[in-house]
Order: structure tokens, then sequence, then C-alpha cells
């Protein structure tokens, strides 16, 4: 693949260059707000939101602007929605895997205790930028997408596509094309991983350019970029049948 012809022959400028961008980005905080709740009228619907910073609303300054506010916003329109925002900066599929040797009881201490018709799981920028090797993290994605049907019996588990990493502002090149690339590797064996299971799908979302698509940090979604990202999510639920 591309990114690892990348990684043999630049690896010394993308060393340098991953080491500037950790040292000179601005540490954004989470989104502020409730991480639990209960909106709208309807059947219900009870939602998992797993995940990353993005999961957890870095980039907006309060969690109704942010991903879970605004789909939870688009889903009340249909459903009583009762959701369930799970989610850390850094956090890669790995974190909410239990040790291979793991009992059941042990297993479930890594996923929230609750209910889930729905789980969003937005994970995979951060093992991305780490050493993990697609196939090592498409397996660590079996076991996640495992534990998740183990424990909740969901319809339907969404996976966001690892975002177009190539379009970061605050990536310098050559760092911003292997990245990219990289992300580019990550998503395609996920979606062929994916097609394997009846009740999971990869949702890619289309961000468009605006004002307020990204956040001042040039790496993470402004709260332009989480509308699109729920709008998307929430046409794929769509209203009940």
């Amino acid at each position: 693949m591309l990114h690892n012809i990348m990684l043999l022959t630049l690896a010394p400028a993308l060393l340098y260059q991953g080491k500037r961008v950790r040292a000179t980005t601005p540490r954004l905080p989470e989104a502020s707000g409730p991480r639990a709740g209960q909106a709208g009228k309807g059947p219900s619907l009870h939602l998992l939101i797993l995940g990353d910073s993005a999961a957890a609303g870095v980039g907006a300054k309060d969690q109704s602007i942010a991903l879970s506010g605004q789909l939870v916003d688009r889903l009340s329109q249909h459903y009583q929605v009762h959701w369930t925002l799970e989610a850390l900066t850094g956090r890669k599929v790995a974190d909410y895997l239990p040790p291979p040797d793991a009992t059941t009881e042990t297993a479930a201490s890594h996923l929230p205790s609750c209910d889930a018709d729905i789980v969003v799981v937005s994970l995979g920028v951060n093992d991305v930028t780490s050493k993990c090797s697609v196939s090592g993290w498409l397996k660590q994605v079996d076991r996640l997408i495992a534990g998740i049907n183990q424990q909740y019996a969901p319809d339907r588990i969404l996976f966001t596509a690892v975002p177009p990493m190539e379009r970061f502002p605050v990536l310098p090149q050559p760092l911003r094309r292997y990245l990219g690339e990289r992300a580019r590797a990550f998503n395609m064996g996920l979606a062929r991983r994916v097609g394997g299971y009846p009740n999971v799908d990869l949702i890619g979302v289309q961000f468009e350019n605006g004002p307020d698509v990204m956040a001042t940090d040039g790496f993470h979604p402004g709260p332009g970029g989480y509308r699109m990202w729920a709008e998307t999510l929430a046409a794929h639920i769509g209203p009940p049948a």
C-alpha cells in the first residue's frame, strides 16, 4: 500500500512533523453538557454513541451543538430517544476491548451499562496515527463488534468512516498525505469487514466546505461539521417503519 511505501521512504520527515504537530496544535476541551438523557415523543429508541474526541464533541463548546446533541435533536422528531454518550479524547478501538483472558463479567465492564438499539461508533483516527497495522486493527474491530452484539444485541451498529485526514488543515505535507492514505486503507479494510455482519454499516460523511466545519485546531469538526455528521446518521437511521 502507498502509505507503507511513504513510511519507508519518508520516515524521518514524518516523525519530525508528527512530533511538531503534537507540540504546537492547541488542545481543545471536550464539549460540556450532559452525556445521557431523554428527548422527544414517539416509539422508544435507545441510542449509544461510543468513541473518541470527535464523539466527545471536541471543537464544540456544548454537547447541544456537538454530535450527540445534534443527532438526538433530529431523532427526537420521530422517537422518544434515550441516549448515552461514552467517549473520551485519545480513545482507540482497543480501549473498548477486554483482555483476551477476560471472563464474561469483566468483559462487560469495558462497555457502558445501558440499553442500545442503535450504537454509533466513532473510532479510528487515533488508531491511524498510532503504529497499529490495518490487519491488527480489523481484528480489534471484530472483537468490538462481538462485544457490542453480546452486551446490547442492537438493531444496528453504525461505524463512522475515518475522516479524510488529507484534508486536515493542521497537518503539513507529506504527513497530511501519509495519514490520508493510511486513513483510506483503514476505511477500505473496514468496508470489507463490516460487510460480513448483518447488523453493521459503515457510514461515510461528506463534509462540505464552510466556516465552522472544522474546529480552530484544524483537526476536529466544528459545529457545522457535527451538523453534517448528525444529518447523515439521522438519515441512515430514518423514521419509524
